[in-house]
């Protein structure tokens, strides 16, 4: 490997050193090169103290100083201290300084000074970790004596210079993870003595690699993470015939091609990592051709799929370490495997391996099998059956078996493996209890990892375990009700989960000062109760208690700490005291859902590097902190639940990063900024109740990300903006891993709540407990005008909800908007269409109507008929009499004629009734 070949060069150059300067020495240390010594001492700060010594006059016995025992001159300087400042120029009079190793302290960001240039007696130079940028100065290639040079893990700008192609004297060039861009220069192709190459982890692209097979004497090549998909890259590699160690991870190789004329195996090569590709299973054939070399190889994480080939596996007769991880293997573990003598490290992790345990590992008890085998990782695959009895692997040191089907007990032949390390039985389904015989003979044992079983551990009072742990993870064992005594007794363990273990005791005061070494503490969903010190002066980084009856104010904590988890407890008091970590490393810091009060102090600039902040549900007031704007790492801010007031502070606007805003439940006021939209991340807003007023601005629309919005409840009025078509998250279906990529999903987990309790009472009937939610809520607001047509292509909206507005016209047509439930858009009266009542211009009329106008209609028709009959019978008649005067004289005789035989008939009638 690159890295322990280099620490070993380093540890064999200072041993010759220490052995050249050593014995009784006559020669004192120079005066000028003391002083040049002092004045880099001045020009840094050494938090750890490690250059106290520097108060003596004997430079020549100072940390990280070894001079020459025949004339004084400091020839090396090893200062791994993690020193803060600048590089000085005093050590330019160090003229007699061949080796120089700066690595891991850090330089602020400056780049690497034009001075170092000058310091022509150099061999070797180290800056890995220093936090270096700019562009390299070209004053380096004036180092021609140079034969080691580092600047790994920097922050450097442009392209690897091509004048290290000039520095003919280089044996090791080490630039991984330096963030250089371009190509890779061909002058490189000139370092003829060159032994080790890493061009690793950078955005480096390459033309070609004919250069590379002038590098006669290459044994090392590392060019991870530089795609060479498109170049013919296998031939110049060939040509290595020294070549020993190859990396070329995360190089975007899917087929390995051989053309006929080439040799297609190496000669000397040991060591082959080629994960995080796309290798397919027609790799094997090249693989198998060159195995019969290898000591290590791994092709983790690829697409290699099915059985895994005996005929590879057959042709590993030398390798010790093999990683076929993180593929999609499948079918039974081959037997062949047992066969490999030699092999020490043997990592099947996360495949989709099958099998009972009991058949693989039957007949496993001749000698000679496996007995080297010192690593087996047969985690996350589907294995089932008990923990088999591994007794006949008397070598072991890591054992995983977490993440499979395993069932039954844990059985006591674990305990026989007396050279155990490392146990990870987690995520089965274990049963039974776990006593001090499981573990009576492993007294090297670091790591136990027993979590997410159905587990009872169950330990005596007194007993006092003959191991010392680095990392105990009991996650959901019955470890409770009290805490475990036995863990007193380990004095340097860093991790510690007891998450989830049924404790009911008070949180103990030996917790704390147990073990120094502490830096991950996991106490989560227990009924711990209790007050947490100061802490500090603790070294602890992630502490995770949420979900607890934990009580009292919020602890100190050290600039140290990384995460801090305390939701759900009963803190109170004033957050102040986070104002006493002066610039802490702080990434994700949640005190949700517990009792605190005040004002959110204003002092967050102090936390630079903070990713994910929650202060929900608590008693907090006043206004949103402007010094939350120095945050431009903050992703996730979660400040619902309060009674905050006042606008949002402009500040706000650095954070180009959040995508997570959830500040709903409180009493803010002012508009909605429109610079809220320079959030283009965004995939959570959530201003819903509060007394925000003003239209919803247009810049929304940049929010292509958007999952939910939420923006309910408020005073807001105008339209609604027609843009939803560039809410493409809501318009595709997603799924959980896109948050994740998003960053939407921070360590914890965050489920966000559904804006509208009643809405999540009403969906959850529907969906269930979803992963994800894709939502829109406008509810409660003045807004005005029609729904916007855009808001059709909404297919994948999961929840909406418009009601209590003042909207009108018909509701769009899709089949995403009709099929919600007609509340989501009640209480508009100007709103009409499905699932509402029809809009008036698409009614029709009903049968009754019909009827009732059919018969209104006949009426009509008879009375017109009437009336035009009788107007052309009477002026018929009437008309000819008028014009025709022998129809008149003949019609009034007609007329005089019956009126006399009426008067006649009525005279004669009425003269019998006389008589009579």
């Amino acid at each position: 490997m690159i890295s322990d070949k280099r620490i070993a060069i380093q540890f064999l150059l200072v041993v010759l050193v220490c052995v050249f300067v050593s014995g009784d020495a006559k020669v004192r240390c120079i005066e000028s090169e003391r002083e040049a010594l002092l004045s880099f001492k001045n020009g840094v700060f050494d938090y750890y103290g490690y250059l106290s010594s520097l108060r003596s006059i004997e430079c020549c016995k100072w940390y990280g100083v070894w001079c020459s025992n025949t004339t004084g001159h400091v020839i090396a300087l090893q200062l791994n201290i993690r020193l803060q400042g600048e590089v000085g120029s005093s050590l330019l009079e160090l003229h007699h300084l061949y080796y120089l190793d700066l690595s891991w302290n850090y330089f602020g960001g400056n780049p690497i000074p034009d001075f170092i240039g000058s310091m022509k007696q150099l061999q070797q130079l180290f800056l890995k970790g220093c936090n270096l940028s700019g562009i390299v100065p070209s004053q380096l290639k004036n180092l021609t004596n140079l034969q080691s040079l580092d600047l790994s893990q920097n922050n450097f700008e442009g392209p690897v210079p091509g004048f290290f192609g000039s520095m003919k004297q280089l044996q090791q060039l080490f630039l991984r993870g330096s963030k250089f861009t371009g190509i890779v220069p061909p002058q490189l192709g000139n370092l003829t003595n060159l032994r080790v190459l890493d061009l690793s982890y950078n955005s480096l692209k390459i033309k070609n690699l004919d250069w590379l097979s002038s590098l006669s004497l290459l044994s090392t090549l590392d060019l991870s993470q530089i795609d060479l998909s498109h170049t013919n890259w296998l031939p110049q590699i060939l040509s290595l015939r020294f070549l020993y160690e190859l990396r070329l991870d995360l190089c975007n190789i899917s087929t390995i091609k051989v053309e006929p004329t080439v040799n297609s195996s190496f000669t000397s090569l040991s060591l082959l990592k080629l994960s995080d590709n796309q290798l397919t299973p027609s790799s094997f054939p090249w693989l198998s051709n060159i195995s019969t070399t290898l000591v290590g190889i791994d092709l983790s994480r690829n697409a290699l799929g099915g059985p895994i080939p005996d005929a590879f596996i057959e042709r590993l007769v030398l390798v010790e370490t093999l990683g076929l991880a993180s593929n999609k293997f499948e079918g039974q573990i081959p037997k062949s495997l047992f066969n490999l003598s030699r092999l020490i490290t043997l990592d099947l992790y996360e495949n989709d391996l099958r099998g009972n345990t009991d058949e693989l590992f039957g007949n496993t008890s001749g000698k000679g099998i496996l007995e080297s085998l010192q690593i087996l990782d047969l985690g996350h695959n589907k294995l089932n059956g008990p923990v088999p009895d591994l007794r006949a692997f008397s070598a072991l040191t890591e054992v995983y078996f977490g993440g499979n089907n395993l069932t039954g007990f844990i059985p006591l032949s674990i305990g026989q493996l007396s050279e155990l390390r490392v146990l990870d039985l987690s995520k089965n389904l274990l049963e039974g209890i776990v006593s001090e015989s499981h573990l009576i003979k492993l007294n090297k044992l670091k790591k136990l990892d027993l979590s997410f079983n159905s587990l009872i551990l169950h330990f005596g009072p007194d007993w006092s375990p003959a191991f010392q742990l680095d990392a105990i993870f009991l996650a959901k064992c019955n470890v409770g009700p009290s805490f475990p005594k036995w863990i007193q007794t380990q004095r340097s363990f860093s991790n510690l989960d007891l998450s989830r273990a049924n404790i009911t005791d008070e949180i103990p005061a030996w917790l704390w000062s147990v073990s120094p070494s502490l830096t991950n503490l996991y106490l989560s969903d227990n009924q711990i109760t209790g007050i947490i010190p100061n802490l500090s002066s603790t070294f602890i980084t992630s502490i995770d208690l949420g979900n607890n009856r934990l009580s009292g104010p919020i602890p100190l904590f050290s600039a140290y700490v990384e995460l801090v988890q305390l939701s759900g407890n009963m803190f109170s008091g004033s957050i102040s005291s986070i104002c006493s970590v002066f610039y802490g490393w702080f990434w994700n810091f949640d005190l949700s859902n517990n009792q605190l009060a005040g004002e959110i102090p204003d002092c967050w600039e102090q936390l630079p590097n903070l990713f994910s902040l929650s202060l929900a549900n608590n008693r907090l007031w006043g206004e949103i902190p402007s010094s939350l704007g120095h945050l431009h790492d903050l992703t996730a801010l979660q400040l619902r639940g309060n009674s905050l007031s006042g606008e949002f502070p402009s500040t706000l606007r650095s954070c180009h990063k959040l995508n997570l805003v959830d500040v709903a439940e409180n009493e803010l006021t002012g508009d909605i900024p429109t610079w809220f939209g320079e959030m283009n991340q965004m995939t959570f807003l959530n201003l819903g109740t509060n007394k925000l007023h003003g239209s919803i601005p247009d810049e929304i629309c940049n929010y292509t990300f958007i999952r939910i919005l939420d923006l309910s409840r408020n005073n807001l009025s105008g339209k609604i903006p027609d843009c939803f078509n560039n809410f493409t998250s809501m318009a595709q279906n997603s799924t959980p891993a896109d948050l994740v990529r998003l960053g939407y999903v921070n360590s914890f987990s965050y489920n966000p709540p559904l804006p509208n309790m009643n809405l999540k009472r009403k969906y959850n009937s529907r969906y269930g407990e979803m992963e994800m939610l894709e939502c829109l809520d406008l509810s409660k607001n003045q807004l005005f005008g029609k729904i916007p047509s855009s808001l059709a292509q909404l297919k994948y909206l999961d929840v909406l909800d418009l009601s209590n507005n003042n909207l009108s016209g018909e509701i769009p047509t899709s089949t995403q908007l009709q099929s919600f439930n007609a509340s989501a858009y009640a209480e508009n009266d100007g709103l009409c269409g499905a699932p509402l009542a029809l809009c008036p211009k698409d009614m029709k009329p009903s049968t009754t109507i019909l009827k009732k106008d059919s018969s209104l209609s006949f009426m009509q028709e008879v009375g017109i008929s009437m009336a035009i009959g009788f107007i052309f019978g009477f002026w018929g008649v009437l008309g000819t009499f008028i014009l025709k005067k022998s129809w008149r004289i003949a019609f009034f005789n007609l007329f005089d004629a019956i009126g006399d035989w009426f008067y006649v008939r009525i005279a004669v009638f009425a003269s019998k009734l006389r008589r009579s």
